[in-house]
């Protein structure tokens, strides 16, 4: 499916995925993770098997978000010189083989000024990449990367944390796209519970927020989305999904079971939709 994405597509796009009946479904890959060659395949895999939008993480050196499982794989993916202009050629890639879902790129602040922002809008336009989140860069110091989302309609998706009480309607009413939920204190990784208090976080985002609420950060089995679906708009899954991914290596790495690795990684995905 071929996208002419222009100027306030990719916005639009977004907000397009939040209107299927029930919870979007987020998954989150690091570009270039478990190498390269795996992530067009796994891109679309994702989106066969339901996903609504896609997170494309750009592998960095210190992910501060980022708990050991997407650690590893950003050092995996660097190691095989995933850099910053390799992850948009891959979302390039994507594009071409027929991945027509919204595509965030989840980077941090440092490359992205390394880049330029200016030429890393300019990039994702030509890559149609649809917005971008950048966990480390505050709220408050955003207005450069805000002024380019608006400039080529592809906007910075807003972080808000359950320790950011004061500060959930300020960002909340001021979010583009969708809004990313916190569900954890700390960082990324597998957790068995959610927090008792997230339901009533999450309806305190809604309350202020003018675009969809998704929630991540240790969701990772099909109960947690189950119970977390009646509260947001979207959910959002990563250390599960790279877990998987990483145990599916052996499989996705010889090419007479790379279609049975792939089988693996969209039961999973399937899995963690059944009970919404």
């Amino acid at each position: 499916m071929s996208m002419n994405t222009t100027a306030g597509h990719g916005a639009a796009r977004i907000a397009a995925a939040f209107h299927a009946g029930k919870p979007a479904f987020i998954p989150f890959m690091t570009a270039g993770y478990p190498a390269p060659e795996y992530t067009v395949d796994l891109a679309l895999a994702l989106q066969e098997a339901g996903a609504s939008i896609l997170e494309l993480g750009v592998p960095y050196s210190d992910p501060l978000a980022d708990g050991p499982t997407i650690q590893n794989a950003s050092a995996q993916a660097l190691a095989h010189g995933v850099t910053m202009e390799r992850a948009l050629e891959l979302a390039r890639d994507m594009r071409k083989a027929g991945v027509y879902i919204p595509v965030i790129l989840f980077t941090y602040i440092n490359p992205v000024l390394r880049f330029g922002p200016e030429r890393l809008y300019d990039a994702m336009e030509k890559a149609e990449i649809d917005g971008i989140l950048i966990p480390d860069l505050p709220f408050e110091e955003a207005e450069e990367i805000n002024a380019l989302g608006g400039k080529y309609g592809r906007p910075l998706i807003s972080l808000v944390a359950p320790t950011s009480a004061q500060r959930v309607q300020m960002i909340a009413e001021q979010a583009q796209g969708f809004i990313y939920c916190v569900s954890s204190l700390g960082v990324t990784g597998v957790r068995s519970e959610l927090r008792e208090d997230i339901t009533d976080f999450l309806a305190a985002v809604r309350r202020y927020a003018h675009v969809p609420v998704a929630v991540g950060f240790g969701i990772s089995a099909p109960d947690q989305v189950a119970a977390l679906a009646p509260h947001c708009d979207g959910v959002i899954v990563g250390s599960a999904l790279l877990d998987t991914i990483r145990k599916a290596e052996p499989l996705l790495s010889q090419a007479e079971t790379k279609q049975e690795g792939l089988a693996v990684v969209k039961k999973f995905v399937k899995l963690l939709q059944s009970g919404v």
